[in-house]
Order: structure tokens, then C-alpha cells, then sequence
């Protein structure tokens, strides 16, 4: 499984804009092909940045989400709007067990 981590932080003026652009991005995001679960979070400690999590099943299933025109058209949309450069990290993870 792949987990994504990413996050934006807003300018007051635009948190409102993100935090529209960025749940639909992740509402057509769970639709795609090998998405397991994308969410949007507002930080606890900072309510102006939002967080994101996702699980992919593999690479190729991210790789095409990356791809999708819409989804690249979402990272262009919040440049603007963003206080400071966003982030991802990308993991390759796997489940050692459930507690």
C-alpha cells in the first residue's frame, strides 16, 4: 500500500476557497481506480493549514491519480492561494498488524 501525507497552508483570505477546492478534490479522488482512502484534516495547532491522507493500493494506482488532469489542475488552483509551498511525502507502507 502507498500512504500519501501532504499539506497547504492558507492565507485568512483563502481558507475558505482551499477548503472548498480541496474536498472536492478528494471526494472525486475516492473514486478513482485503487484509491483505498483520501481525506482533507484542519490542523489542530494551525487552523489556517490543512492535511491530507491518503491510502493508494500501489504505485500505478498513484501514479494515475497524478495524472488525472483534474487533480493537476487542483495543485495549480491552490498555488495562489497558499501562504507557503505545500508538501507531500509519499510512503510505501505495509500493515504489520491491527490492534
Amino acid at each position: 500500500m502507498i500512504v500519501v501525507t501532504g499539506s497547504v497552508t492558507a492565507r485568512e483570505d483563502s481558507l475558505a476557497e482551499i477548503s472548498k477546492l480541496s474536498l472536492e478534490h478528494v471526494h472525486r479522488s475516492r473514486k478513482e481506480p485503487g484509491c483505498i482512502s483520501h481525506a482533507v484534516h484542519l490542523d489542530c495547532e494551525n487552523p489556517l493549514r490543512l492535511v491530507f491522507i491518503e491510502q493508494w493500493a500501489d504505485r500505478a494506482a498513484l501514479s494515475a491519480h497524478f495524472a488525472v488532469p483534474a487533480s493537476r489542475d487542483f495543485v495549480r488552483a491552490l498555488q495562489p492561494l497558499a501562504a507557503a509551498p505545500s508538501t507531500i511525502e509519499i510512503y510505501d507502507a505495509t500493515r504489520l498488524e491491527s490492534l
